[in-house]
């Protein structure tokens, strides 16, 4: 994936990842796919949600780039998206990267105005 390509995959799933993860229940869910892939039923048996609701909430991780799925037989299996997940590292190394920068720069300065 270009650079340019890939900033504007992260520009536009950045604010709906966030928002996504921002839910305790979707943090799970997002958090229980880090170990592997998984099918709503097999989601739902490990929360105190129904499968509707888990349904619902993988659907939000979806639409903000965080999940993919796929038919296997009857079922649908559901996964971390790779992409989405870079997108949502580079947004944090680049958010880290300028946060660093501006405290190191207010660091130089008081050094400065002691002298």
């Amino acid at each position: 994936m270009s650079v340019s390509l890939h900033l504007r995959f992260v520009e536009a799933y950045r604010d709906k990842a966030l928002d996504a993860l921002g839910d305790p229940t979707r943090r799970a869910i997002f958090e229980r796919l880090g170990k592997g892939a998984c099918a709503v039923g097999e989601l739902a048996s490990e929360l105190p949600v129904s499968r509707p609701a888990v349904s619902q909430h993988l659907k939000v991780l979806k639409e903000a780039g965080l999940v993919i799925d796929e038919a296997i037989g009857t079922r649908r299996v559901y996964r971390l998206n790779p992409q989405g997940i870079d997108a949502l590292r580079a947004y944090f190394t680049q958010f880290w990267s300028t946060a660093m920068s501006a405290f190191q720069q207010q660091v130089n300065q008081r050094e400065k105005d002691q002298q």
